[in-house]
């Protein structure tokens, strides 16, 4: 039988290895207190690591960069295609509208040619039928005209505007303002707001 003193030797020598596997495999936190070399919180970083540790950083710093530049990019592209949109819509937008101009600016000469021969028909009361006629067939085109947005550019005795004049003759009238338009040589017309042919004028000029 086993006596007291080796019991307690045993069990003195069984305590001492508990200790042993603890302080070996000690998974302490960075509160910790252990004295033991091995245990990984007592660790300092070695030189290999903290240069590792800035090459990441410099790394991210890098991607972060590169991903807001692309970014950027990508915005200054996006707001390229709305605008680009914008205009293609606005032009396809005008096509349309203006679609008939073409037409349109083959038909004004006729109406010249009617508003001459009116004109020169005034004082002449023989043949009263064809006359009838003649002033019948130019208001029903230009009530035509009218129809799809083609109107006459009033320029009579109002000042000289470029937008809407284009000066052929000067003349001098002393009783009038300087710049005035005395006289309309050929109408002028604008189709849907848009001048499509300014109207030929004489122009007072004093000086």
């Amino acid at each position: 039988m086993m006596t007291k003193n080796k019991k307690a030797q045993n069990i003195e020598e069984m305590n001492d290895k508990e200790e042993t596997i603890t302080s070996e495999t000690c998974d302490c936190n960075n509160d910790c207190d252990c004295q033991d070399k091995e245990c990984n919180c007592n660790k300092t970083p070695s030189e290999e690591e903290t240069i590792n540790n800035e090459l990441e950083s410099e790394d991210m710093l890098i991607l972060r960069n590169n991903i807001a530049t692309l970014e950027e990019k990508l915005r200054y592209k996006q707001a390229e295609l709305i605008n680009y949109r914008k205009r293609k819509d606005e032009e396809v937008s005008n096509l349309l509208k203006y679609a008939n101009q073409e037409l349109i600016m083959e038909l004004l000469p006729l109406v010249d040619n009617f508003e001459r021969a009116i004109k020169a028909s005034e004082n002449d009361d023989s043949n009263a039928k064809i006359k009838e006629g003649i002033n019948m067939l130019y208001t029903n085109l230009v009530n035509t005209l009218h129809k799809f947005g083609v109107e006459e550019i009033n320029s009579d005795n109002i000042p000289f505007d470029p937008v809407y004049h284009e000066a052929l003759l000067t003349a001098q009238d002393n009783d009038k303002e300087d710049g005035l338009v005395l006289e309309t040589l050929v109408r002028g017309y604008t189709y849907k707001g848009r001048v499509i042919r300014p109207s030929s004028v004489k122009v007072n000029k004093l000086s």
